[in-house]
């Protein structure tokens, strides 16, 4: 399985490399590791559902 950094899967679903790191330690991204202090994430995990937006807002 390769991993991505959360710079990589910053530019691949489009958010900033904080919220990336921020959604890896809320155990949001399945499969994110930790090694040292930085987060690596399978290059075939799911972008996470945006919880802060209202659902008719996330089908746009």
């Amino acid at each position: 399985m390769e991993y991505l950094t959360t710079t990589q899967i910053a530019k691949k679903w489009n958010l900033s490399r904080r919220r990336v790191s921020k959604l890896c330690a809320e155990g949001r991204v399945e499969g994110a590791k930790m090694m040292g202090n930085l987060w690596f994430v399978p290059e075939d995990a799911e972008k996470p559902v945006d919880k802060r937006l209202k659902e008719a807002e996330c089908n746009k």
